[in-house]
């Protein structure tokens, strides 16, 4: 994409406003501009080039031939460009997202297509495509992950139930992609200035720690390393609507780099085990693109995944469990969500129901104790059955349900007749 003109496209936002200026840079080679949606270092694409359709094709049939099961498509608003617009979600970008799809479907049955649309669920809906001219199987809800960490920090169930509630229903034949944290920065992009200062003060006090209206932190040094904490962000994640997608090296609490450029902080070789290289590669440890986390509370000798399987309380060994445990009941996965709505602010409390499934859900957001009364009439006579120790509790009746929960903590239930 050249010009000799950097006027043009004026309308279209620049994304990284901390660090590029314009969408378009000058380059003195060509005496042209060229376009960059992102960084001035990843020129964008010409789509409308036939060219480019079809590399782009062969590109994903390389991968898919290799066994792939499936392929994410990063920044999938933003292929094409025209005057007059914003250069975002145009009907040329939809034209070729079907192109991919049938191309999928045809040489690739079973395949799965995910967008990365980092926008608002009710814009993102549109890359699910119609029944008739389909586009991706699943795509990325970006507004809920900040506000779960928001929600926890500010003991306040609020920030979730809200987002959710606002999230356009989508068919049945689609689902949302959910995640706590990714390979970039923890993206405050959809939440007010007032909340973009609150979460860098709680949780990136040391500018090193931003970037791109974000926060380039891992999932463990987040939230302190707090074993707790990390287990109630996981429920969390495990039991909300849609397919969790866990960032390699959460799973055992692997730790960051911000001393590192860009985004490479949250990037570094997964910790396999305590030898060489942290058991990632055999070469010598100055050709790695990326330094492996050698610090004393994080390094590939005290975190790594060789040790954990071996130790039956590690995180890795609680995570397998609870995955486990979600892939018994189709109401995860599947089912609808219902909120309910105790007295107690900091606890969260919903239904995830499927046909006759009916699941529990509750968490305690706050760092305390806390005591709640949820109303279950509707469940008279009923019994809730902790789905990981299969322990039954009292039968419900017809006055508010009473649980305590220690901090941080949660439950999941089963609810069932005698």
């Amino acid at each position: 994409m050249w010009t000799d003109d950097p006027r043009r496209y004026s309308d279209a936002r620049i994304i990284f406003t901390d660090t590029e200026p314009s969408n378009w840079t000058y380059d003195r080679v060509a005496g042209k501009y060229y376009w960059h949606r992102f960084f001035a270092h990843q020129p964008d694409l010409n789509y409308d080039n036939p060219a480019v359709h079809r590399e782009m094709l062969d590109v994903c049939r390389f991968w898919l031939h290799l066994g792939l099961d499936g392929v994410r498509c990063d920044a999938v608003p933003y292929l094409y460009e025209r005057d007059g617009t914003n250069c975002e979600n145009l009907p040329e970008t939809h034209e070729f997202l079907r192109k991919l799809r049938r191309m999928v479907e045809d040489e690739f049955p079973g395949t799965v297509l995910l967008a990365e649309a980092n926008q608002w669920p009710s814009e993102v809906v549109q890359y699910f495509g119609t029944e008739e001219h389909p586009e991706f199987h699943m795509a990325f809800h970006f507004p809920l992950m900040p506000r779960m960490f928001m929600a926890m920090r500010r003991e306040l169930r609020t920030p979730i139930v809200e987002i959710r509630e606002s999230t356009p229903h989508i068919h049945e034949s689609n689902q949302w992609a959910i995640f706590l944290r990714n390979h970039d920065e923890l993206t405050l992009e959809m939440v007010t200035d007032a909340d973009r200062d609150y979460m860098y003060y709680e949780y990136a006090k040391d500018p090193r720690m931003r970037l791109n209206l974000g926060i380039r932190r891992r999932l463990a040094p987040l939230l302190d390393n707090g074993r707790r904490q990390i287990e109630m962000m996981n429920s969390l994640l495990f039991s909300m609507p849609g397919t969790p997608v866990l960032y390699y090296g959460d799973e055992i609490g692997m730790g960051d780099n911000i001393y590192l450029g860009d985004r490479n902080g949250v990037r570094t070789p997964m910790q396999w085990s305590g030898d060489r290289n942290a058991g990632f590669s055999r070469a010598d440890w100055a050709r790695l693109y990326s330094p492996v986390i050698m610090d004393p509370v994080y390094g590939y000798n005290a975190v790594n995944v060789d040790a954990q399987q071996r130790t039956p309380t590690s995180l890795l060994n609680w995570m397998k469990r609870m995955i486990a445990v979600r892939k018994r009941y189709r109401a995860f996965g599947r089912g609808t969500i219902r909120f309910l709505h105790p007295e107690n602010l900091k606890v969260l409390v919903y239904l995830r129901e499927w046909e006759s499934e009916v699941l529990l859900c509750v968490v305690n957001l706050s760092r305390f104790v806390q005591h709640v009364e949820v109303d279950l009439s509707e469940f008279r006579e009923w019994y809730p059955v902790e789905l990981i120790g299969e322990n039954r509790f009292p039968r419900i009746g017809e006055l508010p349900y009473f649980l305590t929960l220690g901090p941080h903590s949660f439950y999941w239930f089963r609810l069932e007749h005698e």
